[in-house]
């Protein structure tokens, strides 16, 4: 249904007409009706076309200097006000024109170069600029976030200091920037593991990793500094220890935009936390029911922990699958399917894409229903090199790499990561980077999933992945009639390296090898010196010449990128 008409043109000298021609683009997908009148247009010819046309919306814009922009806008001011009508009027320019004519007050907005994409959908959709300290604008929940804000990604950074006081002030920075949309806390380990036991706490580890916060009240103090600006949503990682009692604090604390919790790590596994694996597990499985039982959205993040690790591609493409059959087995409605780019960090971009895809597949075959499923992408952290310059351009060239999959969520990673924690000038910088990034691949971006050898090789990671699903669902039968979604089946196939990557230290046993060929990160035959298939590698675990598997445990995979 048509909302109205969108005229637009550039006034007076002015021939540039790029911007104009793309407001109009983005005003026809939002449903308008749309009329270019071309470039150098006289403001007493935009005026008589106004008149004529009775728009909702007029768009002019200059490029040129700002004296006769000023010039010729008092011009259009003084014949606009003739008109038996005002539409809402927009103006497209540079930054010295946008001072000089903001002090007029015509324009309902002024776009000076600085805006993005998605400041211009927000007009488009809500009729202005959203901010102002309003915020009416801004969603305040993940989906409808997400909603709002579509085809244009949200964007998502880690933010938290060794100071606490630094990093509040930093989040109010971060809210007034309008960066970002989501500020993901980032707490320290003492607050993971003992904030339920602060007696526990190691003093001499306050602020290692992230930001102290030693009570419910620090956590809102955080909430509240955010409720500027755009009015980012806040989001922190689950803990690594009383798990239930601290998800429930942060929803009520800072309004947790969306639960992130691994399945098999924050424990004994990873040096996190003293639960053991098993434990570790079924708390996540706990943690997903209560968040979907309050149609929160839940995060395993799970399978970028494994490629961390070196794991083989085919591992962290199981992992997928599992990650999101757990979610949907104990209750998420709405999913958030994070997929880390440059893991390991010798992949080349086209098998990283392939397998990202591969991933993506098996995820989404779950897709369905009650269940809902959102793409996250991010660059990985080993990926980022120490030199600042290297590594701003190593973000580009990851965000770039992971809008082929049209992601609903970015997580930004700040480039001086490999250095040292981001200020709030670091996110702001590494936002902006990233945003230009989006503004030049959102629409029309050359497709590498459509590369042979991507669709071939997510192809074969496919098939692998279901061959080692189905091996786990054949091995553990008799045993369970969910094996998939059986805590002590995942903990067994941990153990048992089943699932498995070389960093891992089990009990009993050689962790897997891998090796990074053409660009792949293959399981790894030490004695052969070649790459093993999961046929071979589980044969050689189970002690049979091949394994035998019997693929049943969920939908066909068929989902499309």
């Amino acid at each position: 249904m048509a909302k109205g008409l969108v005229i637009a043109a550039s006034l007076g000298n002015c021939v540039h007409v790029a911007g104009a021609v793309h407001f109009l683009d983005l005003a026809r997908d939002e449903g308008y009706s749309v009329m270019f009148l071309g470039p150098a247009v006289k403001p007493a010819e935009v005026i008589e076309r106004v008149r004529e046309l009775d728009p909702e919306i007029v768009s002019v814009g200059y490029r040129l200097t700002p004296d006769s922009g000023l010039s010729l806008v008092s011009e259009l001011m003084e014949l606009g006000r003739a008109l038996p009508k005002q539409p809402v009027w927009a103006f497209g320019c540079t930054p010295p024109v946008a001072e000089r004519v903001r002090e007029l007050g015509f324009f309902d907005v002024i776009f000076d170069g600085t805006d993005d994409i998605d400041d211009s959908i927000a007009f488009l959709r809500h009729g202005a600029l959203p901010g102002g300290g309003s915020p009416e604008y801004f969603a305040r929940g993940l989906t409808e976030r997400i909603a709002q804000k579509r085809p244009y990604p949200l964007l998502r950074h880690h933010f938290g200091l060794p100071s606490y006081e630094d990093t509040l002030r930093g989040v109010e920075e971060l809210a007034e920037s309008r960066a970002l949309d989501v500020i993901s806390l980032g707490i320290d380990q003492n607050t993971q593991q003992y904030f339920f036991r602060p007696s526990s706490r190691d003093e001499r580890l306050e602020g290692a990793g992230g930001a102290p916060v030693r009570t419910e009240e620090e956590f809102r103090r955080l909430k509240l500094a955010s409720q500027r600006g755009n009015f980012p949503l806040m989001r922190c990682y689950s803990g690594t220890a009383d798990v239930m009692p601290f998800g429930e604090m942060l929803l009520g604390a800072i309004q947790n935009a969306w639960c992130a919790v691994p399945l098999c790590w924050y424990n004994e596994m990873d040096g996190r936390g003293a639960r053991t694996l098993r434990e570790s597990i079924e708390d996540a499985q706990r943690l997903i029911a209560f968040h979907g039982a309050k149609n929160v959205p839940v995060e395993v993040n799970e399978p970028h922990h494994w490629g961390l690790r070196d794991a083989h591609d085919v591992i962290s493409v199981a992992m997928s699958y599992i990650s999101a059959y757990n979610a949907r087995k104990y209750g998420a409605r709405d999913y958030v399917s994070q997929y880390m780019f440059n893991i390991p960090n010798s992949l080349s971009f086209a098998m990283d894409l392939a397998k990202v895809t591969a991933q993506i597949k098996m995820t989404e075959s779950l897709s369905g229903g009650d269940f809902r499923v959102y793409r996250e992408v991010r660059a990985g952290l080993p990926f980022l090199s120490g030199d600042p310059d290297v590594a701003k351009g190593q973000l580009a060239a990851s965000t770039a790499l992971a809008m082929n999959v049209r992601p609903h969520i970015i997580h930004v990673v700040g480039y001086s990561e490999a250095v040292f924690a981001a200020t709030p000038a670091v996110v702001i910088e590494s936002c902006g980077i990233v945003r230009g990034v989006v503004r030049s691949t959102l629409f029309g971006n050359v497709s590498g999933v459509a590369d042979p050898r991507v669709g071939e090789r997510r192809d074969e990671l496919v098939r692998e992945a279901e061959y080692l699903l189905g091996f786990i669902v054949g091995e553990y039968a008799s045993v369970s009639s969910d094996p998939l979604g059986d805590a002590a089946v995942i903990e067994d196939c941990v153990r048992r390296g089943i699932l498995d990557a070389p960093h891992i230290v089990r009990r009993g046993g050689d962790a897997v090898r891998t090796r990074v060929v053409d660009g792949k990160c293959l399981a790894w035959n030490g004695d052969s010196g070649a790459p093993m298939s999961e046929r071979e590698r589980l044969g050689r675990l189970a002690g049979e010449g091949e394994a035998r598997a019997s693929w049943s445990a969920g939908a066909k995979v068929g989902a499309a990128i």
